[in-house]
């Protein structure tokens, strides 16, 4: 009992789940009567029970099961939350319940998968009751069979889905267990009683005996419909409301139910699709066109048999359709023709609307072979073609069959109208609108008066079917000229005819279904065909909805009664007098005056004629008072009229007897019943009078009363051909006035456009200018109506006539028709009824869109053409499509046969080459306009495809895509495009571009949709699948149209249709539609009719302000749609203006922007880490391969289908290469946008790079390159840092492209792995690229060799891992190698790191072999610390586009977690001890990659720095090991302790914090200024250089540009950098390790600062830039001199090659060449002539004499030939033997031009007595006769630039110039200054002057402003006495003065060394310029003569920058020595 009492305690649900079988059925009896209890079915206690259910009815204990399904049952039946247990609890029955042996346990399964089915779980429960049927146990079988029969006979086959039981029905008859046949045979049984015989053919297969009983039992089955007898949750009001009705004993439902249930199954839904193009004959094609008819009949059997299949699967039947229509049209066996019939009919129907798209180029060629009398012929052709219309609509081949009606055949004629009889008892009233109406019944009553009895049956058939379908309303206004005879037959007809609306579900209700139509249409026919776009559409759909639709409904209930009664009234009097008066007969004279007689005062009529105008003027005074007092029903008004008329009639002469002449027509017309007869009278008369200057205005009157009496269509068209029949040019322009007012007065229904255009076109052609204008008024009115289109016909007007209609046109643009207020008030404008008003736009529309006959252009469209269009050529198929467009351009409107064209152009939607696609889109456009509605019964077979093609990945193709849909949805409506399941195929497929498209113009569409489009429910699955797509732009597309959706379809279908999705995805969806549903506008049939009744009915409605209506319907519902309706009116320009790529900022146009492109990479949270785990973790395969296996390439699919668009990844993994450009293409457009993507999927996006690697496509290979230039620039700029994996899964495999060939794809290569070191360190590439050389492929090792001496180059020899040792004994192996490039690549290396590291490097390579050590040896003496040129220039300009890329120090990489504050921090924490500060806290090695990287723009604030104790430098310091990255232990051999901390105190002064890389400068210079310690930085140089102008650089681009820096701190920072620059630049041992590379870099910087104008403009400014004018002299004269010169050749070749350097750049640069210059005699020995030589060269090679010529200045070549000069002059012949580093002299012309030099030098320097010499004589006389000459030159130039002796020399050199005329004093002035050039020339002049005794010369005052910047080279050590500005001598002796002032201001006087002022307080005193002290601002400030001494003070920059870098020394030999001598004290004081 211990067991009992403890389960007893427990609470109900622990109950039911207990082990013990007794309590659990204690647990579930207790629960049966909580269940029972609870009233609230929404109470929490269900919930508790919800997992429990499934046990309550799966129990193991038979007894406790019972029990168990007794509560189940009613838990399903009372607990709100039961349906989520729908699918376990009804498969639990299943399985455990229908299997159990008593009866009860199976009746309760049954009841309670009854009772799922009654909470609406339906389908769930179908699912799990067929899945039972595939049970092995018959018993289960037989209860699932059981339970469906069951729920089929209580809820009908509306709820109970019949498709997939009947589907399984012929399985279970063919059971071997006789229970389940029997079972079978019942369900069968009641499933034919739903659905009667469709049943038959999915039976028709099994075992004959069980059909025949089956046929047995179904003959007993009662005939009345079944009905349901229990009822859906939601239904069971419905139930009630049954009952009541039932015991009222009312059948009134019957007919209802009858109507709702028959459509209900169709045969054909529940067939499987036959797929029968691949079964057709092989030869089938060609046996159809064979000769012998036996062979076509055979193929045309076979295709017999196959269309017998009562359905067929979907497909291009194009080609089969074609050849049918060949034998039907062609062969003359009318066998065969009959058999093609049946062909045709059979795929017609087994294609339903699948036909259609075929239909309108059958239709014509069945009719027309109607000509055929044999009766099995007509009768196949008669089934064909009424197969053939159930597949399409009356409305697409009323063109077609209309055309055929006037055949002069009469059997053809009879056959047509049969057709048409046939058709029209298909429709319904309204898919038979008036406008598809109007033309059949004209074509229909020529056929009722044909002379054959035949065709008139016919046609009366027709036409009473017609009356039949729509009611008399409709059709008696066609019948109006119908006499009585004729009209009663037609009734008669339309009272046979039985109407087969319905027919298709067997109904037997046709006549209660059909009738009420007519009904319904009267009332609503006025009101739904108002402005209606799509006449097809039914219209009274929005009436039957009235109560559903709340917005909608009762407006518009409202609106279709008043109009409809008021106008009934009018309408029905008038009608029989209308009828009467059309045809009113033409009285004689006689009998008029006779009628005229009885009414009018016998004086009257006498008078008529009077000669005296008096008495006729009386006599219309009576006239008029007579007819004033008649009724209307006594005016005999033909008879008045008459009587005006006669003599004098229309000819009287008195104005004023006309005038009241002209008053009483129209009183008559106004009053009387005035018929067109009586109108013809007086037409012409008042037409004549019309343009009178006193009596037009009258006639005007009387011929208004005339239109609204007669209608003024009929008016118009009278009056306008009468007017242009005559010549008086007043009368034309006047009629056009009063036609102008006219319209705008009664509208434009109704009137006849063609014949106005031909009157019109008349009148523009006229010479009189007033006919013109008022033509072009005219026009202007008929704009109004017509719209744009109008515009057509006048294009080939004279293009001045033209502007003015067209200014005209746009005055009316955007303005209203006005109200029509005539013609409405008797009678409704057409004289007909209020339905006629209702459909005018249709007829507008149809009018304006006939105004000119349509050419037929199909036999323009030849095969030939056909088959240009599919060549196979691109240029031919373009030449076919251009050809089309000409011709339809020609033709302007076109009818709708266009024979083949459809098929070849639909062949060109899918062209590879886009813009034959976009070509082929304008076509279809063009023809959308020129066929107009037509283009129908093509939306099928070419429409579609243009949707399809908005699936392009192109923007553009879309767009043009878009502009062709809407184009020819303006013209055939939207009916088409929704009939059928075409539009839900193309939503079906996984297009993110297609979905968001479509679904974009569906959410546009829909909403100005009135009728609910049948087949839009099947787009509504797809529409969910969009809703849950993986791009979030088709997401949004499909929410944005849901409300549409459910707007036609309401919630309710809508929700239904959520039952086939997964329950997630239903929860989603099912709020989606809750949202919506609040969303959800109303239809807009209500705003639509208002807006088109002021408007007359008029057309262009549908051309300009459609949209209106809509944007009021939806606005009321909908907050946030109008924004996107109005938007969007204009669709396709915006969608244009997208495509161009401008960005619109309003809202719509981002949107249509989104549309355009969804992200293509989608961001997984985590993604990139779990893939990097699954490779660590061996779940998948590493990326490592030597080719790519197909498993790698699965792999990488898989694992970017979650994260690619699908569409892109189609286009990733496509094998053809085109499609990888595509993707490539697409890639980079969204690199920008999709920044985060791209870093999310970065891994498998290199992968799949890598993949392309082994692509043998260039072009890809070069697309994907270009990528990676830009995803590595971008993953820079982001500050990314390449994670291992991602690193080692791609740069192995570029590196086999640096191999390449193609000199292009290395360079492009060695481009990206450049721009990777930015993302990834370089000392983690390294081991790649050195694993590169070990390539087989000998360009790949030489490129890898070159790259390893780059990253060495630019990062130092940190880089090399494993160690530099053996790092650099791999790359010394290459030296051996067999190639030369690889050979000079390992050299190359080498030799770099020789320069960065010195001799080490012989330590570090180990051992070589002899001949390998001999060439390296070789190669590093030749280069001098320069390697050989070319890979040193790659070398050098590597690092710096590495780093320009990164010269934004904002690109920071996010890099290895190293933060400098935390080593600090790290290093402060270990100085714990109070000694420890005496040592070096922390160390670290410099690597430049992160220096360049890190310190940009700092983001983490830096800490204070460490001050370093300097004192203890040089103590050896213990080195604690590194925490993060550790530093190769090798690296101790080559650094010693101080080295690191120099190097991180380095690695500060490149920081992006201003005050931490002054700090770091500040203790350099500390180290500089102290010679003891200042040799602690060799070896740090080049180093510290680079640190200094990357520095530098970011100043110049950041800090400056940074506007909220303080420019005081930049100007701190430059003094700083300058300063440092200055200490280390005097140190001449420090100042020559400086390498090339690090200098040119250097000098371009301080060269680009100088420059820097924004500097200029700050306060201390130019203090700077003279600081820096210094700082440029020291370098120049303390580098190393062959590198500085090196380098500043480099540059200049650079300055001139880029186009965007400055000039000035340049100038500067050759400046300082010439500065080189006139060091060079001092230098020459130490110069390396050889590389300086090879850097000329190089210059020449690049710049040849020819190119340098060309330049804007001419100092480049001067510059080039002074340095060249200077050399030959230093070096003489030997020069020649320094050209050993040349591989080829021919290159430049450099050889030839020291050949040049040395010659002409050897020609100069001899003098005639030389020459005399015989030429035996010894050389050494030669020389020392020319030395002796100079010697004496040299004295007295010496003697002249003396102080004392000037004017002696002077004289000394004119009496030696005299002696010796042509003696060559040119080369002593050349290289002095241009003031000294000019005094001595004065000088001599002087002399020569006063020795001929003609007195002196006045000097000329000061120099001109040229000699003053000119480039020639000043002599340092001359100055020269010239002219002062007043005139007179001025010597040495002012300067000496002057020179002594600027020493004592710059505090120099004192002999003593001053100590240097520390670096900070350098520039802090601008007015006492440290700068002054040097020589070169001593020449700028002698230079400038006319400046006072103030100024000199604050000299001009420019000047400075001159004449610093312009001085230049020249040859020793003229020297002023006491200048010198104090020039060089001043110099040693300076050091």
């Amino acid at each position: 009992m211990g067991d009992d009492s403890e389960w007893l305690k427990l609470p109900v649900d622990q109950k039911c789940e207990h082990k013990l079988w007794k309590a659990r059925l204690s647990g579930y009896e207790e629960a049966l009567k909580i269940f029972q209890k609870i009233k609230d079915e929404k109470s929490p206690e269900w919930s508790k029970y919800l997992g429990l259910i499934k046990k309550f009815v799966t129990d193991s204990n038979a007894v406790v099961q019972l029990k168990g399904l007794e509560a189940a049952l009613v838990y399903v039946e009372n607990a709100h939350v039961a349906g989520k247990t729908t699918g376990e609890v009804v498969s639990g029955v299943v399985s455990k319940v229908f299997n159990q042996p008593k009866a009860k346990a199976k009746e309760l399964g049954t009841e309670i998968c009854l009772m799922y089915i009654e909470i609406e779980k339906g389908e769930s429960v179908q699912e799990e009751l067929l899945k039972g049927l595939d049970n092995k146990n018959p018993k289960i079988i037989v209860a699932c069979t059981e339970t469906l029969r069951k729920a089929l006979s209580e809820f009908g086959s509306k709820i109970i889905l019949l498709k997939p039981i009947i589907k399984v029905l012929p399985k279970l008859f063919e059971s071997r267990d006789k229970a389940v046949r029997d079972e079978a045979k019942l369900i069968a049984v009641e499933i034919y009683r739903w659905i009667r015989d469709a049943l038959r053919h999915p039976l028709q297969n099994i075992n004959s005996v069980q059909l025949k009983e089956l046929e047995e039992e179904w003959v007993k089955l009662p005939t009345g419909a079944p009905k349901p007898s229990r009822f859906l949750r939601s239904q069971q009001e419905l139930e009630a409301k049954l009952e009541q009705q039932q015991s009222a004993g009312g059948d009134a439902e019957g007919g209802g139910d009858d109507g709702d249930e028959a459509p209900q199954i169709d045969a054909y839904e529940l067939l499987e699709a036959v797929e029968i193009l691949s079964k057709l004959p092989k030869d089938f094609y060609d046996k159809i066109e064979a000769k012998k008819w036996q062979e076509r009949k055979e193929a045309l059997e076979a295709v017999e048999v196959l269309v017998k299949n009562p359905k067929l699967e979907a497909g291009d039947y194009a080609d089969l359709v074609k050849a049918l229509k060949k034998v039907v049209g062609k062969d003359t066996n009318v066998m065969l023709v009959a058999l093609a019939a049946k062909c045709l009919t059979g795929l017609a129907v087994g294609l339903r609307k699948k036909f259609g798209q075929y239909a309108g180029h059958v239709v014509p060629t069945i009719l027309e072979k109607f000509k055929e009398k044999k009766p099995q012929v007509v009768q196949a052709l008669q089934e064909a073609i009424d197969a053939i219309f159930l597949t399409t609509t009356l409305q697409n081949i009323s063109e077609d069959v209309l055309a055929v009606m006037d055949n002069k055949n009469p059997t053809i004629k009879q056959q047509t109208s049969l057709f048409i009889a046939r058709s029209f008892r298909h429709c319904t009233a309204s898919t038979l609108p008036k406008s598809l109406l109007k033309p059949f019944c004209a074509a229909l009553l020529k056929h009722i008066s044909d002379s054959a009895p035949e065709v008139r049956d016919a046609a009366f058939e027709a036409l009473g079917t017609a009356l039949k379908v729509v009611g008399e309303k409709a059709v008696n206004p066609f019948l109006a000229d119908v006499d009585k005879l004729k009209l009663d037959k037609i009734k008669e007809c339309s009272e046979k005819v039985e109407l087969v609306h319905g027919k298709k579900a067997g109904s037997t209700a046709e006549k209660k279904d059909c009738k009420p139509i007519p009904g319904r249409a009267a009332a609503s026919g006025a009101a739904g065909d108002k402005d209606t776009k799509d006449v097809s559409v039914p219209k009274p759909g929005p009436l039957k909805k009235a109560p559903t639709t709340k917005a909608g409904g009762p407006p518009k209930k409202g609106k279709t009664a008043a109009p409809g009664g008021s106008a009934n009234t009018g309408t029905k009097s008038k009608k029989g007098l209308e009828t009467k008066e059309m045809v009113e007969p033409e009285l004689s004279l006689e009998v008029c005056e006779e009628k005229a007689s009885t009414v009018l005062p016998p004086t009257c009529i006498q008078l008529l004629d009077s000669s005296n105008w008096k008495e006729r003027l009386a006599c219309m005074e009576e006239f008029q008072k007579a007819v004033e007092l008649m009724e209307r029903t006594e005016m005999p008004c033909q008879a008045l009229v008459r009587m005006l008329a006669k003599k004098p009639g229309w000819k009287e002469t008195n104005f004023q007897v006309m005038q009241m002449k002209l008053h009483i027509v129209a009183l008559v017309a106004q009053k009387g019943n005035f018929s067109k007869t009586s109108a013809q009278i007086v037409l012409d008369g008042l037409v004549d009078k019309i343009g009178d200057v006193k009596c037009g205005n009258n006639a005007k009157e009387a011929l208004t009363a005339i239109a609204e009496a007669c209608m003024l269509p009929w008016t118009a068209e009278q009056v306008m051909s009468m007017a242009f029949l005559q010549k008086n040019p007043k009368n034309q322009s006047e009629t056009l006035n009063w036609l102008s007012n006219a319209i705008k007065e009664f509208g434009f229904s109704g009137l006849n456009v063609k014949a106005f255009i031909s009157n019109v076109k008349t009148a523009l052609a006229a010479t009189n200018p007033a006919v013109r204008t008022s033509a072009i008024t005219l026009l202007g009115v008929m704009y109004l109506y017509v719209g744009p289109s109008l515009r057509m016909f006048f294009e080939d007007e004279k293009p001045a006539l033209l502007s003015q209609i067209d200014a005209e046109f746009e005055k009316m643009q955007g303005q209203r028709p006005p109200t029509p207020t005539r013609g409405i008030s008797k009678h409704s404008t057409s004289g007909t009824d209020e339905g006629d008003d209702g459909d005018e736009p249709d007829d507008g529309g149809n009018d304006v869109v006939d105004l000119l006959p349509r050419v037929e252009i199909s036999d323009k469209v030849t095969s030939e053409l056909v088959s240009k269009i599919g060549d196979k050529n691109w240029k031919i198929r373009k030449e076919g499509l251009d050809e089309v467009a000409s011709i339809i351009n020609e033709a302007k409107f076109i009818q709708p046969n266009i024979g083949e064209l459809p098929t070849a152009l639909k062949g060109r939607l899918n062209d590879s080459n886009k813009i034959l696609v976009q070509q082929t889109l304008n076509i279809l456009q063009q023809l959308a306009v020129a066929m107009g509605p037509n283009i129908k019964q093509h939306v099928k077979n070419l429409g579609i495809p243009i949707i399809t093609v908005l699936g392009d990945s192109k923007n553009n193709v879309r767009a043009a895509a878009l502009a062709t849909v809407n184009a020819w949805a303006e013209q055939t409506g939207m009916k088409e495009w929704l009939e059928g399941e075409d539009l839900s195929e193309e939503l079906k497929k996984e297009n993110p571009f297609l979905r968001q498209e479509l679904l974009g113009w569906l959410a546009e569409k829909l909403p100005s949709l009135r009728s609910t489009p049948t087949d839009l429910i099947l787009c509504v699955p797809h529409l969910y699948s969009c809703l849950e797509d993986r791009n979030g732009d088709v997401r949004k597309k499909a929410q944005d149209a849901l409300p549409f959706f459910m707007m036609h379809l309401g919630y309710e279908k809508m929700a239904k249709a959520t039952g086939k999705l997964k329950p997630t995805s239903k929860d989603q969806v099912l709020a989606m539609l809750e949202k919506a549903k609040a969303n959800m506008p109303s239809k807009p049939a209500a705003p639509a009719k208002t807006m088109s009744k002021p408007m007359g009915g008029s057309a262009p409605t549908r051309c300009q302000p459609t949209p209106a209506p809509v944007e009021d319907s939806v606005s009321s519902t909908l907050e946030a749609k109008p924004d996107m309706k109005k938007a969007k009116a204009p669709g396709v320009s915006s969608k244009a203006k997208n495509a161009q790529g401008k960005k619109v900022a309003s809202k719509t146009t981002l949107k249509e922007d989104d549309d355009k492109s969804g992200p293509i990479f989608i961001v997984v949270p985590n993604g990139k880490e779990q893939r990097m785990r699954d490779e660590k973790g061996l779940k998948v395969l590493k990326w490592n391969f030597t080719t790519p296996r197909d498993e790698y390439i699965e792999q990488l699919k898989t694992q970017m289908s979650s994260c690619v668009a699908k569409w892109l990844q189609d286009e990733m993994f496509h094998s053809e290469f085109q499609h990888h450009n595509k993707a490539l293409a697409v890639m980079v457009d969204h690199l920008e946008s999709e920044k985060e993507g791209v870093i999310g999927c970065l891994d498998l996006i290199l992968k799949w790079l890598t993949l392309r690697f082994f692509d043998t496509n260039t072009s890809v290979l070069m697309k994907a390159l270009e990528y990676l230039k830009l995803l590595f620039t971008l993953l820079s700029d982001e500050e990314y840092h390449l994670t291992e994996n991602e690193a080692s899964s791609f740069i192995p495999y570029l590196i086999l492209k640096v191999g390449e060939p193609k000199d292009v794809i290395r360079k492009d290569v060695r481009a990206i792995l450049n721009r990777m070191c930015l993302v990834y360190p370089a000392s983690k590439m390294f081991p790649f690229i050195m694993e590169g050389t070990k390539s087989k492929n000998s360009k790949q090792r030489a490129e890898c060799l070159e790259e390893l001496g780059c990253l060495v180059e630019s990062y130092g020899m940190n880089v090399c891992q494993p160690t530099p040792g053996k790092a650099l004994k791999e790359i010394a192996i290459h030296i051996g190698d067999r190639d030369n490039a690889v050979r000079n690549a390992a050299l190359n290396t080498i030799v770099t790191v020789y320069n960065v590291h010195g001799d080490q490097v012989f330590k570090l390579i180990g051992n070589l072999s002899e001949k390998d050590m001999s060439m390296l040896e070789e190669r590093i003496k030749r280069s001098a610390k320069r390697p050989s040129a070319v890979p040193v220039k790659q070398a050098e300009e590597k690092p710096q586009r590495a780093q320009n890329i990164n010269s934004n120090a904002n690109m920071l990489r996010k890099g290895p977690a190293e933060d400098m504050s935390s080593k600090l921090n790290q290093a402060r924490s270990m100085s714990g001890h109070p000694e420890a500060s005496q040592m070096v806290h922390r160390e670290f090695q410099l690597d430049l990659d992160e220096i360049e990287n890190d310190n940009g723009t700092v983001r983490c604030e830096m800490p204070e720095l460490v001050q370093h104790k300097l004192d203890d430098i040089f103590e050896p310091v213990l080195i604690p090991e590194p925490k993060i990255r550790a530093v190769s232990p090798h690296f101790d051999d080559m650094h010693s302790n101080t080295a690191s901390t120099i190097n991180f105190i380095i690695s500060q002064v490149a920081s992006g914090d201003i005050n931490t890389s002054i700090q770091a400068l500040t203790q350099i210079d500390e180290v500089l200024r102290q010679e003891d310690k200042a040799e602690a930085m060799s070896g740090h140089i080049d180093q510290f250089l680079i640190a200094t102008f990357m520095q530098l650089r970011l100043i110049y681009s950041t800090h400056m540009a940074d506007e909220k820096l303080d420019k005081d701190d930049i100007i701190k920072l430059y003094s700083c950098i300058i300063g440092n620059m200055i200490s280390l630049f005097q140190i001449e041992s420090l100042a020559r390790e400086a390498s090339t590379g690090v200098l040119k870099d250097l000098m371009h910087g301080l060269i680009t600062l100088m420059l820097d104008s924004r500097i200029e403009d700050l306060e201390e400014g130019q203090q700077v830039i003279r600081s820096v004018n210094l700082l440029v002299v020291k370098v120049l004269e303390k580098s190393d001199q062959t590198n500085i010169l090196s380098a500043l050749l480099v540059l200049l070749q650079d300055s001139l090659l880029a186009t965007a350097s400055s000039p000035k750049y340049s100038e500067l640069v050759m400046k300082c060449l010439w500065r080189m210059v006139r060091l060079l005699p001092d230098t020459i020995n130490s110069i390396n002539l050889d590389r300086i030589l090879l850097d000329i060269h190089i210059f020449m090679k690049v710049f040849p004499k020819e190119k340098l010529k060309q330049c804007k200045s001419e100092f480049p070549i001067r510059t080039l030939k002074t340095l060249l000069h200077t050399l030959c002059k230093l070096k003489g012949p030997k020069i020649l033997d320094h050209l050993t580093m040349i591989d080829n002299k021919n290159e430049s012309e450099l050889e030839a031009h020291l050949c040049r030099m040395m010659k002409h030098s050897m020609d100069q320097t001899g003098s005639k007595s030389d020459k005399e010499t015989e030429k035996g004589a010894s050389r050494i006389d030669e020389k020392s006769s020319k030395a002796k000459v100079n010697d004496f030159l040299a004295e007295i130039f010496k003697k002249i630039g003396s102080k004392e002796n000037t004017k002696e020399g002077l004289a000394e050199l004119y009496e030696y110039k005299k002696k010796y005329s042509d003696a060559d004093i040119e080369p002593f002035l050349k290289n002095s200054s241009q003031f000294f050039q000019s005094y001595v020339e004065r000088g001599l002049r002087v002399i020569e002057m006063e020795r001929e005794g003609k007195g002196r010369i006045p000097t000329s005052t000061g120099i001109s402003s040229q000699m003053e910047v000119t480039c020639v080279p000043t002599p340092t050590s001359t100055v020269s006495s010239i002219g002062n500005t007043n005139g007179e001598e001025v010597g040495p002796s002012v300067y000496l003065e002057r020179l002594k002032i600027l020493r004592q201001r710059c505090g120099l006087d004192n002999t003593k060394q001053d100590d240097r002022p520390p670096l900070t307080s350098l520039l802090s005193k601008p007015a006492i310029p440290p700068v002054a002290s040097s020589t070169d601002m001593l020449h700028s400030k002698l230079s400038q003569l006319r400046e006072s001494r103030e100024q000199h003070q604050h000299s001009d920059l420019d000047s400075s920058q001159t004449h610093s870098s312009g001085s230049i020394t020249s040859s020793s030999t003229t020297n002023i020595d006491d200048l010198k001598k104090r020039l060089e004290r001043i110099k040693s004081s300076r050091k």
